[in-house]
C-alpha cells in the first residue's frame, strides 16, 4: 500500500499531470461539465438545506398539482413534491455512481494489472473470464444479477459493480502490456525490487489516466443503469426519491401529467451530459499530451 500511494503520490506531482491540468482548464467542455457535476455535488450535500418540502411526506389533496409557485415543478400522484424529491435524488444517484465506478476500477484495475504484467496462463484465465462478461449487454447481465440478489440500494450497487469491471480491466492490461519490459521496470527488477512493488509503484500509476477517463465516462453511464434498475422495480425501492423510480411512477401519466417523469428525467439527462463533457474533454487532453 505504501508503495501505491508512494507511486499515486508521484503521478500527482509529475509534469505532465501539471501540464494536464492546465490543459483541463483551458477546455470548454470540461468547464461547462465541471460546473454541471459541482452543482450535482453542491445539491446532494446540501439537499436537506435546498429541499423546501419532505421528499416523502404525502399530501393527497395536492396530487398531480402542476408546476406552481407552491410547488414550482409540481406535485406526483401522491401529493409529493417533485422538487424536494429530484433534489433528495442527486444524492441517491451520486452515491450508486461513486460506489459503482470506485468498486469496479478497483476490481479491473488489479486484475488487468496482473494480468499484463505476467501474462501466460494467468492472462489468459483472467482475460476469458472478462470475455465473458463482456459478451452480455450490460444492462441485462445487471438485472439477472439484480433480480438474483432483489431490490435494494445496496443490491443494486453490487448488481451493477458486477458487471463494470471488464472495460477497466481490459485497459489496466494494455497498459501493463505496453510498459511491462521498458527499460525502468528491467532496472526495478536488477535493483532487486518485489513484484508487488513493482505493479504498485510503477505499473498502476502508468495505467490511470485511462482508466481514470473511462471512469469518468462510466458516473454517468451507472446513472442510467441504476434509473433503468429503478424504473424496471429491480433498484432502489419506493418511496425513495430515485431519479429511475420517479420517471417509472410518472409514466401512466405522461400524456397529461408531464411534469411527473419530466422533470426526474431531465435530471438523469443533465447529470449523465455533465459527465459525459468531463469524459470527452479528459479524452482530447490525452489526445494533445501525446502529441506533444
Amino acid at each position: 500500500m505504501k508503495d501505491f500511494l508512494r507511486g499515486f503520490r508521484d503521478f500527482l506531482t509529475s509534469e505532465d499531470t501539471k501540464f494536464t491540468l492546465i490543459l483541463f482548464r483551458r477546455n470548454f467542455l470540461n468547464i461547462v461539465g465541471t460546473a454541471i457535476i459541482l452543482l450535482l455535488v453542491f445539491t446532494a450535500i446540501f439537499a436537506p438545506v435546498l429541499s423546501p418540502y419532505d421528499p416523502i411526506a404525502q399530501n393527497m389533496d395536492e396530487r398531480l398539482a402542476p408546476p406552481s409557485w407552491k410547488h414550482i415543478l409540481g406535485t406526483d400522484q401522491l401529493g409529493r413534491d417533485i422538487l424536494s424529491r429530484v433534489i433528495w435524488g442527486s444524492r441517491i444517484s451520486l452515491l450508486i455512481a461513486v460506489v459503482v465506478v470506485s468498486i469496479s476500477l478497483l476490481i479491473g484495475l488489479f486484475l488487468g494489472t496482473i494480468s499484463g504484467y505476467f501474462g501466460g496462463w494467468i492472462d489468459e484465465i483472467i482475460m476469458r473470464l472478462t470475455d465473458m462478461f463482456m459478451a452480455f449487454p450490460r444492462l441485462i447481465l445487471a438485472l439477472a444479477v439484480a433480480a438474483a440478489l432483489g431490490p435494494g440500494i445496496f443490491n443494486t450497487m453490487m448488481a451493477i459493480s458486477f458487471v463494470s469491471w471488464p472495460l477497466y480491466a481490459r485497459l489496466a492490461r494494455a497498459t501493463a502490456l505496453q510498459i511491462r519490459n521498458e527499460t525502468y521496470i528491467e532496472a526495478a527488477r536488477a535493483i532487486g525490487a518485489s513484484t508487488a512493488r513493482i505493479i504498485f509503484r510503477h505499473l498502476v500509476p502508468m495505467t490511470l489516466p485511462p482508466i481514470l477517463i473511462q471512469a469518468t465516462l462510466d458516473m454517468g453511464g451507472t446513472i442510467l443503469t441504476a434509473a433503468g434498475l429503478g424504473f424496471l422495480g429491480l433498484g432502489v425501492q419506493p418511496p425513495t426519491p430515485e431519479w429511475g423510480v420517479m420517471v417509472s411512477d410518472g409514466r401512466r401519466f405522461i400524456t397529461e401529467q408531464w411534469w411527473v417523469s419530466t422533470f426526474p428525467g431531465l435530471a438523469i439527462l443533465l447529470a449523465t451530459f455533465g459527465f459525459n463533457l468531463i469524459g470527452d474533454g479528459l479524452r482530447d487532453i490525452m489526445d494533445v499530451r501525446a502529441k506533444r
